[in-house]
Parts: structure tokens; C-alpha cells; sequence
């Protein structure tokens, strides 16, 4: 077994659509990035890619290449996962937590398990995503941005 940590932030900014965990979220702000930024699932990939002793995200999907320029981060998931089926590994959990003061998260959490789950192709009860604010502190409680984090144990 291996464990691995991730963590991911953008800043929000208006004309961008706001994706977490796969799953579009009504917000007047989204996250900025070279991919469609979302950073639940860029934290879940770096913890993934980290317990497999892989590298990180930039590693295998550079900003700088555009081949990645708005790519759904799902979709990178999924090539991670490959990614650690090619050295016959395997998702135990996954655990993340959001940080954003808004919009409130919690009638969106269902789905992204569900999209974290069908992509690290594993069982639903093996994905928790949380949600919290930082009471007003700090650029996530000004509302500047958004990150994430993750921890994840692998076979």
C-alpha cells in the first residue's frame, strides 16, 4: 500500500465557468487555468501520481503544451489512472477537501464522488470529498480562489 498527498489552487475570475470534481457549479466566478482548472480533480491526480511515485501532474500534462489548453480534467483523470494501472495500481481511497468561502458545495458533493469514483474506477464508497470555508480568512475567504486538497492510499 502507498499514500499520497495532493494539493491544487486557482483564482476565480469572471467568463470562466466554475468545474469541481467534474461537475459544473452555478457561480458568477469559475477558476482560472490552462485546462478548465479544476482543482479537486488536480489534487486527487498529483495524490494519485504521488503514492505511485510518478511525478505530478505538470509532469504528465504540462501547461505549456496545448494539447492540454482547456482539457477537461476528468479526462486527465482517467488518463492517470491509466497511467497507474500500467504498474498494476489500484485506487483504495481517495479523501479531498474543497476550500471555498462560495458558493456552498454541499448539494454538489454527490456528484463529484460519483464523477471521481466512474474515472479512478472505483466503488463510490471509496471517494469522500468534503467542503469548507476559511470563515472570511485568507484568499480563499476573500474569495479570490479556490484550492483543494487530497490524500489517497493506493495498492
Amino acid at each position: 500500500m502507498r499514500v499520497g498527498n495532493g494539493y491544487d489552487v486557482h483564482k476565480l475570475v469572471e467568463g470562466r465557468d466554475l468545474i469541481l470534481g467534474g461537475v459544473k457549479i452555478d457561480n458568477d466566478k469559475g477558476l482560472l487555468g490552462h485546462s478548465d482548472a479544476d482543482v479537486v480533480a488536480h489534487a486527487i491526480m498529483d495524490a494519485l501520481l504521488g503514492a505511485a511515485g510518478m511525478g505530478d501532474i505538470g509532469l504528465h500534462f504540462p501547461d505549456t503544451d496545448d494539447k492540454y489548453k482547456n482539457a477537461d480534467s476528468m479526462m486527465l483523470l482517467e488518463q492517470t489512472m491509466e497511467l497507474l494501472h500500467t504498474q498494476n495500481y489500484k485506487v483504495v481511497n481517495i479523501d479531498a477537501t474543497i476550500i471555498a468561502q462560495s458558493p456552498k458545495l454541499r448539494p454538489y458533493i454527490n456528484a463529484m464522488e460519483e464523477n471521481i469514483a466512474s474515472m479512478a474506477h472505483c466503488d463510490i464508497s471509496q471517494v469522500n470529498i468534503k467542503a469548507t470555508t476559511e470563515e472570511g480568512l485568507g484568499f480563499t475567504g476573500r474569495e479570490e480562489g479556490i484550492s483543494a486538497y487530497c490524500v489517497c492510499l493506493i495498492e
